[in-house]
């Protein structure tokens, strides 16, 4: 699934020669193998309370991702971040770098299943969006564990109409890697799977879609996450928007918001109990073909539902993100060079200030590309 922007430019870049045949001029005539590089670059200059930090060029992406039709039922899928660590994960024995590696099965022009590592399928379009395409990322989607091994059943139940149903693994490594030190008392669980249904609606010739789910995971005995997401967008000829609900109620602290301020207080288990509510939105506007601005506004909270360790019930942290730039867009395909301003405030309550927290804010200007190249 991608973005309404983000499918208008994988559209375009069809109509566009891959590398592979602007250099050598002959023409690809098999889909069995498609081959792209996935860039995002660009030079930030990045303030902390109004005063310079930082001024650098920086590669914020580079994936590369191959895909391919064996046949026309059988397809395949491999991406790969490159700027990032290769070690093998205990669970399921790949590397945090691999987002997808797996094959798919279409049964039926109805009923598909896709086995491997793989997205986890939480709704909402911002988590739904190809990664080199954010500027920004709000806490939950940045914090939360996306690409996991596991299966994935489709079933369209019409045209424009959906459903998928997940079951993954809840992480890649040791319950350590994922939480660090537990509160006594707590058992590991011996299958650590979550289940994720997720529902891609279509209205109005696809003027209105929906990405919306519901997850839970279990990785302690007795101990769950439940999460759900609800995305909502809106397509006009040029202008579209979003909006997405997400929230999570933890048993034990999978985010790690809440239990870095015990972590920075001097203490080392993991907080338990919390829960987190984001609301994001973003809206585009094409001014002219070539052009398009766009602002983005994410709300999100941090809580404690119960009293646990020297936390106390009640909401520990309130976040604001604020972006806004401009888009230029030269090409056929989906080369765009950009220009933003992203900002970030958070803004503690009593509870985690006690624990040493204090108020602050970011802002980052950026300059730069986003280039899905296709190469084969």
């Amino acid at each position: 699934f991608i973005s309404y922007l983000s499918l208008a430019n994988c559209a375009d870049s069809l109509r566009v020669k891959t590398l592979f045949e602007e250099v050598t001029g002959i023409k690809k005539k098999t889909d069995a193998f498609n081959l792209y590089l996935n860039t995002h670059a660009s030079f930030n200059a990045a303030f902390t309370g109004g005063e310079l930090e930082q001024a650098a060029f920086k590669l914020n992406q580079l994936r590369i991702e191959a895909t391919g039709n064996i046949n026309r039922w059988i397809y395949y899928r491999w991406r790969q971040l490159l700027n990032a660590g290769n070690q093998a994960q205990s669970l399921d024995n790949t590397p945090l770098s691999i987002d997808y590696a797996g094959v798919g099965f279409r049964f039926t022009p109805c009923f598909s299943l896709f086995a491997g590592k793989q997205c986890t399928a939480y709704g909402g379009f911002e988590f739904d969006a190809n990664p080199i395409e954010i500027y920004e990322y709000s806490d939950m989607v940045y914090y939360m564990t996306c690409f996991l091994t596991g299966v994935d059943l489709g079933y369209q139940i019409k045209e424009g109409q959906e459903l998928h149903f997940q079951v993954v693994n809840t992480r890649n490594g040791s319950v350590e890697d994922l939480f660090g030190k537990i509160p006594p008392g707590l058992i590991k669980s011996k299958a650590p799977l979550g289940a994720t249904l997720n529902w891609n609606g279509s209205f109005w010739n696809d003027r209105l879609r929906t990405r919306w789910s519901a997850t839970i995971f279990n990785d302690l005995r007795n101990k769950y996450m439940y999460y759900y997401a609800l995305g909502t967008e809106l397509r006009l000829e040029k202008f579209n928007m979003y909006f997405d609900f997400m929230y999570s109620d933890e048993d034990i602290d999978r985010q790690g918001i809440v239990s870095q301020f015990l972590y920075d207080a001097g203490y080392e288990d993991r907080a338990l109990d919390v829960k987190y509510m984001s609301l994001v939105t973003k809206m585009n506007y094409r001014i002219r073909p070539k052009w398009n601005v766009f602002v983005k506004g994410m709300y999100e909270t941090a809580s404690v539902s119960k009293a646990n360790q020297v936390l106390t019930e009640g909401k520990y942290r309130t976040s604001y993100g604020y972006l806004g730039g401009i888009e230029f867009y030269p090409m056929v395909s989906n080369l765009h060079f950009y220009f933003t301003y992203v900002g970030r405030s958070y803004v503690y309550t009593e509870q985690a200030k006690s624990l040493g927290m204090a108020d602050n804010s970011t802002q980052r200007l950026s300059l730069g590309f986003i280039y899905q190249i296709p190469v084969f």
